[in-house]
């Protein structure tokens, strides 16, 4: 690039790199989403195509950016991990973030109509982003842990409180009382008592939410060929394997999930 008189102005830009050998955390989050759900419609206490949605998002996101080892996203949330290693961007957070922020915002409206078929998007969704950095494998461990509690939190309160407005009859403010002071046991005797429903029996996509990990998939496909001394092709079945994002509704509290899947905590890894 040519020099001018006005480069100095490239000495305001502030250095933001990510401190080196910490896993970098971007989380996002529906800017007043509670209003954008009720103005397109959504169904409560949890609407399959807003959360099947989210999560065509954010593999859109990490098929673009390699570098993150795993996400994990509820509600109108999700969190995207990037490696201890990574160099991408030059480790800046604002590259990190931004990316992250707009890949997914525009995901979002494209595949809009793939999963509110008969619902037109009325105004364009707002998500806002923040990066956090963990230097240790248990720290990050927590993080996910403390969001996937979060899940069973909001969604045990809000089922319980849809079912007694949807239900029972009560007003919202009428169910926030009934509900004000109780505990979990409280309100799955609720569930349980007042409307025969077992909170563990809910899918576990409510409960858990959803995590995104890399996985070898084998695909079966059919290829044309044409064999020697044959006149005409063929077509047979090819089996390649593919490295895919890969959606998981499952406990990563525990030690079995970190078990089974080493690799994403591993410092060397490579998914693709």
């Amino acid at each position: 690039m040519a020099k001018s008189k006005f480069e100095y102005v490239r000495d305001f830009e502030t250095d933001d790199s990510c401190l080196p050998n910490c896993w970098i955390v971007v989380r996002l989050d529906g800017r007043n989403f509670h209003r954008f759900s009720e103005q397109h419609e959504f169904k409560k206490p949890n609407d399959d195509r807003a959360l099947h949605l989210m999560t065509k998002c954010a593999q859109t996101v990490m098929q673009e950016l390699e570098d993150i080892a795993i996400a994990y996203g509820q509600s109108d949330e999700y969190s995207f991990v990037f490696k201890k290693k990574s160099r991408w961007f030059k480790r800046r957070a604002s590259k990190f973030m931004t990316h992250v922020v707009s890949q997914f915002a525009s995901s979002y409206v494209f595949y809009w109509k793939d999963y509110f078929k008969d619902q037109q998007l009325l105004y364009p969704p707002g998500f806002d982003g923040r990066i956090v950095l963990y230097p240790s494998n248990q720290n990050l461990k927590d993080y996910l842990s403390w969001r996937q509690a979060d899940c069973h939190i909001n969604n045990l309160y809000n089922t319980v409180f849809w079912m007694l407005v949807q239900r029972s009859g009560l007003t919202p403010v009428q169910a926030q009382d009934r509900l004000r002071g109780t505990l979990a046991g409280d309100k799955n005797e609720i569930l349980f008592s007042e409307f025969n429903i077992n909170y563990n029996n809910e899918p576990l996509m409510y409960r858990k939410g959803t995590v995104l990990i890399w996985q070898k998939i084998n695909e079966v496909m059919t290829k044309k060929i044409k064999l020697p001394e044959e006149t005409e092709e063929k077509e047979v079945e090819v089996t390649r394997t593919r490295t895919k994002v890969v959606p998981l509704h499952c406990d990563i509290i525990g030690d079995q999930f970190w078990e089974e899947y080493p690799e994403i905590l591993a410092e060397d890894s490579c998914y693709l």
